[in-house]
């Protein structure tokens, strides 16, 4: 605890050894120390002196020349050390006062400093090597409450993001940029790359095999109205009992059919829509005609009035989705995250080559990052003090190597006394 400056409250230091506080505590407290270092050193001059003036013993003589050259070292030392930050006894001596006349060419120089060497890309390299970036994200990533941290941050952070999107900029987005950019192309060519991919791929089997279950579940559980079908397209004059056996067995057969198409990926069926599929890819790369009938079905589409109202209901449908997957903490999506987040955390604090591999790739952008921008990271220091006040500038300085610069003064005092009596020690020999 201290008092506060003006003598209020008392107030705790903290335990900042580089709080303002407490520096200023301990400057105050050094100056005291080197100036009655000198107060001392001038009152035993001034008693030895007077001594040795009225006839005292021989050793008194070299008490004052060490209290005297002592006077002389603390006041040099304390000249020295209240030029750095002010005029000493407030007289504008040249070349005193040097930090506040100069503070912003001291900043200059401190940026310059800063960006040579401590900004510098073998620095930045060495520093990130000692650190050990991956084994430190990896160790703490694989807990699984700081994946979770991660994933609830980064879910509430793109959760909020997708919230402030208006649908009238979503609008105007899709109107002035999007469609545009649709019309100037022609879809034909487009649309038989991306048809002839998803055919060499397979892509589209999936949609197949979940059209063929539908399909096969319907029938299994609608057999009534599927038998009810057929016989109201059978000719009136047929009797009921041949209407019924054809329905049925129609109906086994599309049951079976249903069931060898599942199951058989080498179908007839399957074959001819793959060769269909891909004739058309063919047909829409290199058929004018077709593009042509393509092209105006998309200007029909673009320009119809429910175009607007669909793109709003699908950004609509698709931001209460998104909402959905990153808002829900027990949901799918979220839990998904942070498996993986905490998985990889793993593998980075495991797998030497991944870690390593992830060292270097974080020593690069944070290399190429300084390098880019040290300069402006460096300019800070200079910028920042040169819009402190030369008295301010001069205050803070001192706050910080104030304390250091005392002990040059009571050196200078100690070291002044040891020269003096020294000298007087050699004078008595030599003569």
């Amino acid at each position: 605890m201290t008092l506060t400056a003006t003598g209020g409250a008392p107030r705790d230091l903290g335990g900042d050894p580089f709080s303002e506080a407490r520096m200023r505590q301990g400057l105050r407290r050094m100056r005291t120390i080197a100036t009655g270092l000198l107060a001392f050193m001038v009152t035993v001059y001034v008693v030895a002196w007077r001594w040795d003036a009225s006839g005292a013993p021989g050793w008194v003589g070299y008490v004052a020349s060490a209290a005297e050259a002592g006077t002389v070292g603390a006041l040099a030392d304390w000249f020295a050390v209240t030029a750095l930050f002010r005029h000493p006894l407030g007289l504008p001596i040249p070349h005193t006062a040097i930090i506040p006349r100069r503070k912003d060419a001291l900043g200059r120089g401190l940026q310059n400093f800063v960006g040579t060497h401590f900004l510098a890309e073998e620095v930045i390299r060495e520093k990130l090597d000692q650190l050990g970036v991956a084994s430190r994200v990896g160790g703490w990533l694989r807990r699984r409450e700081n994946a979770e941290r991660v994933t609830s941050e980064v879910s509430a952070r793109v959760a909020s993001m997708i919230s402030g999107i208006s649908d009238d900029l979503v609008r105007e987005l899709v109107e002035k940029t999007v469609l545009p950019r649709l019309v100037e192309r022609r879809w034909a060519g487009v649309l038989g790359v991306a048809l002839d991919r998803v055919v060499a791929e397979g892509t589209h089997h999936h949609l197949v095999d979940l059209l063929v279950a539908e399909i096969e579940d319907w029938l299994k559980q609608n057999p009534d109205t599927v038998v009810r079908m057929v016989r109201e397209q059978a000719p009136a004059w047929s009797p009921k009992w041949l209407d019924e056996a054809v329905a049925a067995k129609a109906y086994a057969e599309a049951l079976r059919f249903a069931a060898d198409l599942r199951r058989d990926p080498d179908h007839r069926v399957r074959r001819a829509l793959d060769s269909f599929l891909t004739t058309f890819a063919e047909r829409l790369r290199t058929d004018d005609e077709l593009g042509d009938r393509v092209e105006a079905l998309k200007r029909r589409i673009i320009a119809h009035p429910e175009t607007d109202r669909a793109v709003s209901a699908i950004w609509a449908t698709a931001r209460g989705v998104l909402l959905d997957l990153t808002t829900d903490p027990d949901g799918t999506a979220r839990t998904r995250a942070t498996e993986e987040l905490a998985a990889f955390g793993n593998r980075l604090a495991t797998e030497p080559a991944l870690a390593s591999t992830v060292n270097r790739a974080a020593a690069d952008i944070a290399a190429r990052t300084v390098g880019r921008y040290r300069e402006d990271i460096a300019a800070v220091i200079g910028d920042t003090v040169a819009r402190w006040e030369p008295a301010d500038t001069s205050r803070r300085i001192e706050l910080h190597v104030g304390r250091d610069l005392q002990f040059i003064r009571i050196n200078g005092t100690v070291v002044g006394a040891l020269a003096g009596l020294v000298i007087h020690l050699l004078t008595e020999l030599l003569l």
